[in-house]
């Protein structure tokens, strides 16, 4: 993380509560600004612990600032979080859930989620040839005998994606026959997610790059009025591995870790996720085969493209796709407004492929 100021990172929080569970992070977020985004009713006032620097928004201000646009932005879901880095101009974006703690190391050691984020962000990715020693920029780490010297420069990092001890990222389904499954497995390990290689993305530990892939992370239409819950970072992460694949930025996986504390209520899991669950084969499908134009070479105009092929491709699935797409188009119009049209990509020394 040489070089990284904490004047250039924003830490986005989704919340309907009070943020007293800062006060456990305080040692490693109190450096940051906070973009605090209220979910549910506005006019309940949220609590935050003295001693941190933050904006808070809620629907009042969405609406306020985005006008017609803000109905992209989702209602009642944690996918509003995206709002955060829509007005946040800072390069780098950490977001997090509100029933997130603070994990230990096998040593135990509290671990600074910040330190290891902006470390996997700042060291390059290795997507075109995997490294058994998994990442070969970490220290004790290198690359072993057989890996090309043509490829040792590797790539500019856009994603790093943490992970979760004590409760995991279970599905519906898996969360009724294991009910009472915990992750205590601490594997001390980043890796870069290969090209053309796909994965499930979690929001409550995420980290990104936002000049280069920012527009890429829109949290997709969940919530209220939506017939699909609990697949926004997930399509925020198909995105945006697609547009990494394309623009030749990584995508990062493993450490950091935090503490999951709250398993969610599974039947109410099942109700936002059912048409999903049946919907992601197709999804999954989509987004293995689709192509983007080398014309295509900043992330607003990778999502515009993969907007067009949502509504030609997946709309026989259901009218929510249209919506989506429509949805996915009014993000990038709105990011344009807030940003302007060029904010990551061939600045940033991206080429299409």
């Amino acid at each position: 993380m040489a070089g990284v100021q904490p004047s250039e990172v924003d830490i986005v929080i989704p919340t309907i509560r009070n943020l007293d569970f800062l006060e456990d992070w305080r040692e490693f977020f109190e450096p940051y600004h906070l973009i605090i985004i209220q979910d549910g009713d506005p006019s309940r006032s949220i609590k935050v612990p003295k001693g941190f620097d933050y904006e808070l928004y809620n629907r009042n201000d969405i609406e306020r600032i985005l006008g017609n646009k803000a109905w992209c932005i989702s209602f009642k879901d944690s996918a509003c979080r995206c709002f955060g880095w829509l007005v946040s101009k800072k390069r780098y974006i950490y977001t997090i859930d509100d029933d997130c703690f603070v994990a230990k190391d096998p040593q135990g050691n509290r671990i600074d989620v910040m330190k290891q984020h902006l470390a996997n962000l700042t060291t390059p990715s290795t997507p075109f040839y995997f490294n058994t020693l998994y990442d070969p920029y970490r220290d004790g780490a290198d690359f072993v005998r057989g890996y090309p010297f043509s490829l040792r420069e590797g790539v500019p990092t856009a994603v790093s994606h943490g992970l979760w001890m004590n409760i995991p990222d279970y599905d519906a389904p898996t969360q009724m026959v294991k009910p009472w499954e915990r992750n205590t497995r601490y594997v001390d390990a980043v890796m870069t997610v290969p090209k053309g290689s796909l994965m499930p993305t979690c929001g409550m530990n995420l980290g990104f790059d936002r000049e280069k892939v920012g527009a890429a992370m829109y949290f997709g239409l969940m919530g209220h009025g939506q017939p699909i819950g609990r697949y926004d970072d997930m399509w925020a992460g198909w995105c945006s591995k697609v547009i990494c694949d394309h623009l030749n930025f990584g995508t990062k996986t493993g450490l950091p870790y935090l503490w999951h504390s709250k398993a969610s209520n599974p039947f109410v899991n099942l109700r936002k996720e059912f048409k999903g669950i049946f919907w992601q084969e197709d999804i999954v499908a989509f987004f293995q085969k689709v192509e983007l134009s080398k014309k295509a070479t900043t992330a607003e105009e990778c999502m515009l493209e993969i907007a067009d092929k949502v509504k030609a491709e997946l709309g026989h699935l259901d009218p929510y796709f249209e919506k989506l797409a429509l949805g996915m188009v009014t993000w990038i119009e709105a990011w344009r407004e807030q940003h302007g049209e060029k904010t990551n990509g061939a600045e940033n020394g991206a080429v299409a492929k």
